[in-house]
């Protein structure tokens, strides 16, 4: 896919999504864009909307419940249920794509969120889950990006999580993508303020 295509999508599908967190999306990226988790961290099959209306935006994305996921396997053997966690990873991840898709390049993290609330679960017979994340705020200043946005995560159509002001930026200078070895990124620490 070309870059300028790219930052007009309106949907991804898991192949794109997979070259996505492979970096082998783009064919002609001006820098390395915000890397996506590999599965099994990656925590959606497709994206079902992006749009973008000035510094504002909304991202929905779909995951496909799989009886036999990595979490419902150890968390918990006696009482699975997907971790609450995860589905806030979700909304940071689709958060840092969000960057990406308006033109952000380096590496995006979660930089925290305001409340999380749950009060529904996630069990190994549903069927799908749906994120769905309203972008308040995208700035990007001096090649750095932040987004803010709430997010919510149903099952099978019906809202069991909420995240308010959750906020990832993307920054230039900390990839560490000489991994395993040791070099400059590759210990963690304060980012730079």
């Amino acid at each position: 896919m070309k870059y300028e295509d790219f930052l007009q999508c309106s949907q991804l599908d898991k192949t794109q999504l997979l070259a996505w967190a492979k970096q082998t999306l783009l064919d002609d990226a001006p820098n390395a864009i915000p890397s996506l988790p590999a599965p099994p961290m990656l925590m959606f099959d497709r994206i079902i909307t992006i749009e973008h209306n000035g510094r504002r935006g909304r991202i929905v994305a779909e995951q496909d419940i799989d009886l036999d996921a990595w979490y419902f396997l150890c968390h918990f053997s006696n009482d699975p249920v997907q971790p609450g966690c995860l589905g806030v990873d979700a909304i940071w991840q689709l958060l840092g794509m969000y960057c990406a898709l308006r033109g952000a390049t380096g590496s995006g993290r979660a930089l925290g969120c305001k409340e999380v609330d749950f009060f529904g679960q996630i069990r190994p017979h549903d069927t799908m889950v749906t994120y769905d994340v309203s972008i308040r705020r995208y700035s990007s200043i001096q090649g750095n990006a932040v987004v803010i946005g709430n997010g919510t995560v149903a099952v099978d159509g019906e809202q069991i999580y909420s995240v308010s002001d959750a906020r990832v930026g993307v920054f230039d200078g900390i990839r560490y993508d000489d991994y395993p070895a040791r070099s400059k990124n590759s210990t963690g620490g304060v980012l730079k303020r």
